[in-house]
């Protein structure tokens, strides 16, 4: 058992509480008390014990939408001009950068960035991999990381038609066989993969449906990131995309459609009414210059919206504080986007995602029952701390660097700023090493983009 005493709990249920002086009582991978300090210290005297010493004790972040595999892109350079728009950046840097992985760098690129998740205090992720020239056996080799790191993920690969159809149907058969594996790994979890309908025949995406089908999963597919999905679509079945799918069978309340930047009125009725969940990602928006979805549109509609980074730092407060901004700017005003409507679709949207994938499991709140996946925050306000003014103190207040102890089921992956399951140094000395070869690859897949 372990015992965490003298912490500010924030419970984010849906009545938010902050308990202070509290105490959590941990056996295996679950919460079984919450209560005072004085109390629980009481009781348990011969617990092992984490004197958070007044620090925030709260659950661990949870990513809707990530991509390991784009760890490698950090400071590489894309040769020729810069990309004009979202369809180049696709064709000159993620589709030869994936080209380039092989089975090493796939797991270099998930231990860095499952060091930065338990750094930042990001607990559950969900995962969308592409690696064309490594596809089978690529979930195991990113599992293992994520089993040797101790956090909880949702894996898939990502299907498409791009690198023609032996790949396609590879990529098929890695999701299956994934779907079948991670049922034995009890912080694994999988969905079936699709990159997005502008690299997905029809033909393709039946395949797919007909796949899933005894399988009891839904799909992870990007949608409407940027005009050229919609284009796409229209061009090849006068539907919109969001139509498009939902006629194939895509859509459903075990599917993740990431972005939904450019989806109309119609289409968010559909997304809404088959429950489908759509993952919003902000700081990638804006950095790929996609324009941003309409997110207070969708939280009105009653549309299930969570949170995402899309393969940007594991830092989700950075990404609450995108989301907090973005709308504000785009629409020049300041009503939009409030702190409380981020801080619900981070947390308790987030959480019943999660829950999709590990079922019969309560995630992202500290109560009795609930997964032992939290965090302890170094944070002491200088104005007061409630549980409805938390939001606002998370966007103007929290740092990443503040997180200095992470523990997912129950296990300590990091404590007082150390983490304890994986070597950094290590990992970041051999990513780096063996980054060369990676970037040497992509230079050559880049170049004969950039020239055909």
């Amino acid at each position: 058992m372990l015992l965490i005493i003298h912490a500010a709990i924030v419970t984010w249920e849906n009545a938010n509480r902050v308990i202070e002086d509290g105490a959590l009582l941990i056996e295996g991978d679950t919460i079984r008390e919450i209560g005072s300090s004085a109390d629980l210290l009481a009781r348990y005297p011969e617990a092992d014990q984490i004197d958070a010493r007044g620090q925030i004790a709260m659950p661990g972040g949870i990513c809707a939408h990530t991509h390991f595999y784009g760890a490698y892109a950090r400071g590489l350079a894309i040769p020729g001009p810069a990309p004009r728009n979202f369809p180049e950046i696709l064709e000159r840097l993620w589709w030869p950068l994936d080209k380039s992985l092989d089975e090493e760098s796939v797991r270099f690129s998930a231990l860095v960035c499952l060091v930065d998740a338990i750094r930042h205090g990001t607990t559950t992720l969900i995962d969308h991999h592409a690696s064309p020239n490594c596809i089978d056996g690529s979930l195991d080799v990113i599992a293992d990381a994520v089993d040797q790191a101790g956090l909880r993920a949702v894996l898939c690969y990502e299907v498409t038609d791009r690198d023609g159809a032996e790949k396609a149907q590879a990529g098929i058969a890695e999701n299956v066989r994934f779907l079948k594996a991670a049922q034995d790994r009890a912080m694994i979890a999988a969905t079936f993969g699709l990159h997005a309908g502008l690299t997905l025949s029809d033909e393709t995406l039946e395949a797919c449906v007909q796949a899933a089908e005894r399988l009891g999963t839904g799909f992870h597919i990007h949608v409407a990131e940027h005009e050229a999905d919609e284009e796409d679509s229209l061009r090849r079945t006068g539907e919109r995309v969001v139509h498009r799918l939902n006629r194939l069978g895509i859509l459903g309340p075990k599917t993740i459609v990431a972005h939904a930047v450019h989806v109309d009125e119609s289409e968010r009725a559909v997304l809404r009414d088959t429950g489908t969940w759509v993952s919003h990602q902000p700081r990638s928006n804006m950095n790929n210059a996609v324009g941003a979805a309409a997110v207070d549109t969708m939280l009105a509609e009653g549309m299930p919206l969570v949170l995402g980074n899309d393969g940007f730092s594991n830092n989700m407060w950075a990404e609450w504080k995108a989301a907090y901004l973005l709308h504000k700017v785009i629409s020049r005003d300041p009503r939009r986007a409030p702190g409380d409507a981020v801080a619900r679709m981070a947390t308790q949207h987030n959480a019943r995602l999660a829950e999709v994938f590990f079922p019969g499991r309560t995630i992202g709140t500290l109560i009795p029952g609930a997964v032992a996946d939290l965090i302890l925050v170094d944070y002491h306000p200088f104005t007061p701390l409630t549980a409805g003014n938390l939001p606002w103190h998370i966007l103007f207040g929290f740092e990443a660097s503040m997180v200095t102890t992470t523990i997912a089921a129950g296990r300590v992956l990091m404590r007082d700023r150390r983490v304890l399951t994986l070597d950094e140094a290590g990992i970041a000395a051999a990513a780096r090493a063996y980054a060369p070869k990676v970037w040497e690859r992509y230079e050559q897949h880049a170049r004969w983009a950039l020239g055909k």
